[in-house]
């Protein structure tokens, strides 16, 4: 009977988010995903859709991070864990900091736009920060993506 239990961790949130990995992959999108959790549940999904929208903006992070809020009616996520599949950039972090996010879960470093490549930091000093969960999955898919791209 106990195998019927989830357990909720971050290696199962990792797992939500790597499907709206998938789902940008599948839309010809840069392959990243994210969700937002409070209190063990997911308020917000999202993926890339700066294509579909033609909106540089519309990265994963930003599009979660605004569902999020909506849900709870407020623009503060000090409760809330975002998990996404690739380091956010530093615009995504400077939103993150403003939100006051209480737990930021990613995967794969982006070894060339990821936040922490600037020096200062970008997160609100409060943010909990938790790196390379699921990374190896998600460097693949995003390998595969430009791999993908380039052939084309």
């Amino acid at each position: 009977m106990a195998d019927s239990v989830l357990e909720f961790n971050d290696e199962y949130f990792m797992r939500e988010a790597m499907k709206e990995a998938v789902k940008a992959f599948d839309a010809g999108e840069v392959p990243v995903g994210a969700i937002v959790v409070s209190k063990n549940k997911i308020i917000a999904r999202a993926h890339n859709q700066t294509e579909k929208l033609t909106d540089a903006t519309a990265h994963a992070e930003m599009l979660a991070t605004t569902s999020a809020a909506h849900f709870l009616g407020s623009k503060y996520l000090t409760e809330c864990t975002l998990y996404v599949t690739l380091e956010p950039c530093v615009m995504c972090a400077g939103a993150l900091h403003w939100v006051q996010l209480q737990k930021l879960v990613f995967g794969a470093e982006d070894v060339q736009r990821g936040y922490s490549l600037v020096k200062s930091p970008l997160l609100h000093p409060r943010t909990e920060v938790v790196k390379g969960v699921a990374a190896k999955e998600s460097k693949v898919l995003i390998d595969r993506f430009f791999k993908m791209i380039r052939e084309k």
